[in-house]
């Protein structure tokens, strides 16, 4: 009797433990930026780059993906959209500095806007002159 009282209660554990983490998957969710590095001496044939900086506000966030795009109406400016996952476990509530390079391809010779969004509706902008 108290055999069988054990392993139900070891097996219901597993089975509550497989299905805690089915619910760990992470999400995206757009984040901003807090700086933005942007190196001199880029010309018209050389990738540009610039190197990002922020804090995550605690330690489930993880650096994703920068998506560049350029805008429809402007093709002097350049929208970067930063993305982090976000995993759905015990976290550290602590705030994590991040610092990514975004490399945003080819520009031609002038002045470039680079918009960095963030999740609100706001943005940091910078300009780059490439040569």
């Amino acid at each position: 009797m108290k055999l069988s009282i054990l392993l139900t209660a070891i097996i219901a554990t597993f089975t509550l433990a497989a299905g805690a983490s089915e619910e760990n998957k992470s999400k995206d969710v757009a984040i901003g930026v807090n700086d933005v590095y942007v190196p001199g001496g880029f010309d018209s044939e050389s990738d540009v780059f610039v190197v990002v900086s922020g804090v995550f506000p605690n330690s489930c966030y993880s650096w994703k993906e920068a998506n560049v795009s350029k805008d429809k109406d402007n093709a002097e400016i350049t929208n970067v959209q930063t993305m982090a996952s976000v995993s759905q476990g015990m976290c550290l509530m602590v705030l994590v500095p991040y610092q990514k390079e975004v490399q945003l391809g080819v520009l031609g010779s002038g002045n470039h806007t680079v918009r960095f969004l963030s999740g609100d509706g706001t943005y940091l902008e910078k300009t780059i002159a490439i040569e």
